[in-house]
């Protein structure tokens, strides 16, 4: 009896193991299997999106979080993630994105017209999702306000109708583009202009035309771009580029080459949407230090088309090496806010080595100019470019300027320098000559150090003005200094820098609200000038 009854405790105690293991190995094994397939069809799923997105005439987008109350345009159930066009503004879910593409049309780019040179098209009409606080066209109330899928938008004039004051009369009715119909190319136009050309007629302002389109640089070059524009009308093209001033001088070399061409009379007037981390020019032409998203992009079209035309000067620079049997052609850049060779050439090449090495960590703006001041203090207490008065002679339209003991020489072509600094000027408490960006002329001035720079942009001192030039030469007798061009830095060893003016590029200025800063350079400039006036 205890025999059997040791057999059974111990076949039970074998049992109650087993049990533990495989149980063990379930709440191990399972949720892995779990996520395993969630893995996979999620995977699959994305395939399945991804596939939808290459195929589609829709610009298709996948987000996780829409960021306004959004309603699928298929099912009119309230979403929260799904996918958007970019062209048309259609929302739907993930479910419905195959029958969304198939029962909704975008904007057509390009399409045959009537024939005619004024051709004409009806509304391209969207229903729900409309923009927050838009009216109906009809009745001037409000639309979008019921939490459901309602109200239509026409993806062209952006106008807004409530469903009851949807008639079939609208459906058919021609749509005027808008409040930026002078922005927009309409998409009879392109098939328009071809026929014209084929017909060896080329009054292309006759057509109804408007002129918008936008352009990813990281797709297509600027200079390819541009080639639109000789498309349109002479003289009657404006182009916005966003990016900071290094995106702006590529775009502008581009437009050099049209004039190359023979393509003068196409080229665009440039307006400015600041998103790099200096932006001086975009300061000096009045479109702001850096855009965040604050300003509306309907405010920014209206900025564009009431901007004022003005002419900015760009300048040739030609470093020449020396030496006897130097047989390399000499360094050419252009520039079009600043040259330096000291402490602030020092600092951009600093920044330019560590953001080569890592370039993820220099995403925002905050953290670029945390760096560069990083840079900034390590110089004051290093001074890697002192004595630079011994080491460099400087002429300025031929005549021999005696330098005082100087770590850092600036030639400006516009007002704003390191960032929103206008080191012309300085304190603004001594008289100066006037500076401009179109009047041929270069503004010199000398700098102390990297502490004397930081002084210069908070107003605390002035900068060594050393004059103005039509055409500035440097040599570098001996040694190695770092220089940079609008931002793009290097070392440099003795060599002759010499600048010259090159050409003109067509701008855009938008005289909105002024700084503080503005103001009183304004004012001085003012001042300056009636002083002037009594002295003749």
């Amino acid at each position: 009896m205890e025999g059997t009854e040791s057999n059974g405790s111990t076949a039970s105690s074998v049992v109650a193991d087993w049990s533990l293991v495989f149980w063990t190995l379930c709440a191990v094994i399972l949720p892995v299997l779990i996520t395993l397939w969630c893995s996979f069809q999620r995977s699959r799923r994305q395939v399945l999106i991804r596939d939808i997105f290459r195929k589609s005439k829709h610009d298709w987008h996948y987000t996780d979080l829409f960021g306004q109350p959004s309603y699928c345009c298929v099912c009119a159930q309230h979403i929260l993630q799904g996918a958007f066009c970019n062209c048309c503004g259609l929302r739907v879910s993930e479910g419905c994105l195959k029958k969304a593409d198939q029962l909704f049309l975008c904007k057509e780019i390009m399409m045959r017209s009537n024939g005619g040179a004024h051709s004409s098209m009806p509304h391209h009409w969207i229903r729900g999702n409309v923009p927050l606080c838009s009216c109906c066209m009809i009745c001037k109330q409000q639309c979008g306000t019921q939490p459901k899928l309602c109200d239509y938008r026409c993806v062209w004039c952006q106008y807004t109708v409530h469903d009851e004051c949807m008639m079939d009369c609208l459906k058919t009715e021609e749509c005027t583009f808008g409040e930026f119909r002078d922005l927009i190319i309409p998409p009879y136009y392109l098939s328009t202009i071809n026929q014209m050309r084929k017909d060896k007629r080329t009054n292309y302002e006759k057509v109804i035309v408007y002129y918008f389109f936008v352009f990813d640089l990281s797709k297509i070059a600027p200079a390819k771009a541009l080639q639109l524009c000789t498309l349109l009308p002479c003289n009657a093209v404006r182009v916005l580029v966003c990016g900071g001033d290094g995106t702006v001088g590529w775009v502008l070399d581009a437009i050099d080459e049209m004039k190359i061409k023979g393509q003068e009379r196409y080229i665009p007037q440039v307006a400015i949407l600041p998103l790099g981390t200096g932006n001086d020019l975009s300061n000096t032409l009045g479109w702001g230090a850096g855009y965040a998203g604050e300003v509306p992009v309907e405010q920014i079209l209206q900025n564009v088309m009431e901007a004022d035309g003005i002419k900015l000067d760009r300048w040739k620079v030609q470093v020449t090496n020396k030496g006897y049997y130097n047989l390399r052609k000499p360094k050419v850049f252009t520039m079009n806010n600043y040259f330096s060779i000291g402490p602030d050439a020092l600092m951009a090449l600093n920044f330019h080595a560590h953001r080569e090495k890592t370039p993820s960590l220099f995403s925002s703006r905050i953290i670029n100019k945390a760096v560069y001041f990083f840079y900034g203090t390590k110089d004051c207490l290093v001074q890697e470019c002192k004595d630079l008065n011994k080491k460099v002679e400087l002429e300025l339209d031929g005549e021999r300027i005696e330098l005082p003991n100087l770590e850092g020489i600036i030639v400006l072509n516009i007002g704003y320098w390191g960032g929103g600094c206008r080191l012309w000027e300085g304190m603004g408490d001594e008289p100066y000559p006037l500076a401009r960006h179109d009047d041929g002329l270069l503004e010199v001035v000398g700098v102390h150090g990297s502490f004397h720079c930081a002084q210069i942009q908070v107003k605390l001192a002035n900068p060594v003005r050393l004059g103005q030039a039509h055409t500035v030469r440097l040599i570098l007798k001996s040694s190695k200094m770092p220089m940079q061009v609008d931002g793009e830095p290097w070392a440099q060893g003795p060599c002759t820098v010499t600048i010259t003016h090159k050409t003109h590029a067509l701008m855009l200025y938008h005289s909105g609200e002024q700084t503080d800063d503005d103001a009183s350079s304004m004012s001085e400039q003012d001042h300056v000038r009636e002083q002037t006036d009594e002295d003749v």
